[in-house]
């Protein structure tokens, strides 16, 4: 986050930021509920036939707007999460069931409830990636920990509400799946609630459910958004035996952050996932750590080849996009080896974050805690990576797992996402994609779980 300074060190409320992305057809036709979608030409409700072509030419029309979730750029030492809520608009997703069943496509209205998902699900999200077989028998003992800022109150009844609709299994306090403490490890002693990080919770512990529906789910809520206290959170949840962590946060780089990584991040044996950010070109931490696994961005939509999905650069403008770039501090770990950067490149992997192909989230708490919402930003995209390498299974005891998915570099393991840019970079790979490593989706998005699993 790299612009101006609020007068609070807390982040509170939402404070409007508005984008809009207006979406081309050939990028954009995107799935309905579960795979079945992928089929064309379709058969709408009534029985008559949608061709392909027709449900093409409304998927072009869709549009977005949304806003910043955890309001503005925080200041130096603080961090805000990474999560866009749309507001406004037709997704991709919305288009697509308007044309299937023949009518008029709905709008998202942000301060009126959804009786109905308006993004994309499990079962969207497991086949994209090639997770449908793991998901179903993988996962069971590994605890998948979401460290965010402040309390959701409704953070385990909206959790409930998203896998009962979904049809996952009961993840709850009483039988054990979830648990909700203090970055102090208290179940009772909680920080004070907040309206935009509750959205970010509900996205982070919903991302973790459609990835990996038998894992449990730690939360660990810190006392405030600074990186202090947030890594504190990091710590515990490490102390109570998550093997992997997800930050879905970020706030700019400074000479602090080299010292940041040894007292919370330099965890061996766990996978530490971070946001890139949504600003578009440009680093942030705790992304740039070495320690970590930093996950990028895409825009995603389902495609006619074999794996049914296509990816590219998630970018809506030059200040809305994913983050990448070249880190400023932080020592450039022994298993990166691109040579344009002589410190720690951002990011190592990536996957879905962009709003107009965003996911859907259930949040009740606040204003703007209307029900059914979409999402996107690389808050997206860190909590499903995390998720990836708890279906792959307990890392080495010893490892840095942020280095596996370059073991798998070039392999089946792993999409290469080769088309778009988050901004302009004198170093082209840092902020371009192309074939092989670049900055904006590192080595690409899961194709199984084989990226990201000890060797």
């Amino acid at each position: 986050m790299r612009t101006t300074t609020p007068n609070s060190p807390h982040i509170r409320g939402r404070r409007a930021r508005i984008g809009s992305a207006a979406i081309g057809a050939a990028a954009l036709v995107l799935a309905g509920l579960g795979t079945a979608a992928h089929a064309a030409p379709d058969t709408a409700a009534g029985g008559h036939k949608v061709s392909a072509k027709a449900v093409t030419a409304q998927v072009a029309k869709a549009h977005v707007r949304y806003e910043k979730t955890c309001g503005a750029t925080p200041k130096k030492g603080y961090a805000a999460c990474d999560a866009l809520r749309v507001t406004g608009g037709t997704t991709a997703f919305m288009e697509k069931q308007a044309a299937l069943k023949g009518i008029a496509p709905k709008t998202v209205r942000p301060n009126a409830a959804s009786d109905s998902p308006t993004g994309y699900g499990p079962s969207d999200i497991q086949s994209a990636y090639g997770l449908t077989d793991a998901a179903s028998s993988n996962g069971s003992g590994e605890t998948v920990a979401i460290v965010d800022a402040y309390d959701d109150p409704n953070a385990e009844s909206d959790l409930a509400a998203y896998r009962s609709y979904y049809g996952l299994p009961d993840c709850t306090t009483d039988n054990g799946c979830f648990t909700k403490v203090s970055q102090t490890g208290s179940t009772t002693s909680l920080p004070s609630a907040d309206s935009g990080w509750a959205g970010e919770i509900s996205l982070d512990l919903d991302m973790v459910s459609a990835t990996c529906p038998n894992c449990d789910i730690l939360l660990v809520e810190a006392k405030s958004a600074s990186d202090a206290n947030l890594g504190t959170a990091v710590n515990e949840a490490v102390k109570l035996g998550a093997k992997f962590v997800s930050n879905s946060y970020g706030g700019s780089e400074s000479s602090s952050d080299t010292t940041y990584d040894t007292s919370y991040y330099k965890h061996p044996g766990v996978a530490i996932t971070a946001s890139a950010g949504d600003e578009g070109y440009g680093a942030e931490y705790p992304a740039a750590s070495r320690y970590v696994t930093a996950v990028g961005g895409t825009s995603l939509s389902a495609s006619s080849d074999s794996r049914g999905w296509t990816e590219s650069v998630w970018n809506t403008s030059s200040t809305e996009g994913t983050g990448s770039g070249c880190s400023s501090y932080d020592a450039k770990p022994g298993w990166q080896t691109d040579s344009g950067c002589a410190k720690r490149m951002i990011a190592d992997v990536s996957a879905v974050a962009d709003p107009a192909t965003g996911v859907s989230v259930y949040d009740t708490y606040g204003s703007d805690g209307t029900g059914w919402n979409t999402y996107g930003g690389t808050s997206a995209s860190a909590p499903l990576i995390a998720s990836v390498y708890a279906l792959a299974g307990t890392p080495g005891s010893s490892d840095y797992p942020a280095q596996y998915p370059y073991n798998a570099a070039g392999t089946s393991a792993l999409n290469d996402v080769t088309s778009g840019s988050n901004g302009s970079c004198s170093t082209s790979y840092f902020c371009t994609a192309g074939s092989g490593y670049d900055g904006p989706t590192g080595w690409g998005t899961p194709q199984g779980t084989g990226a990201f699993g000890a060797s």
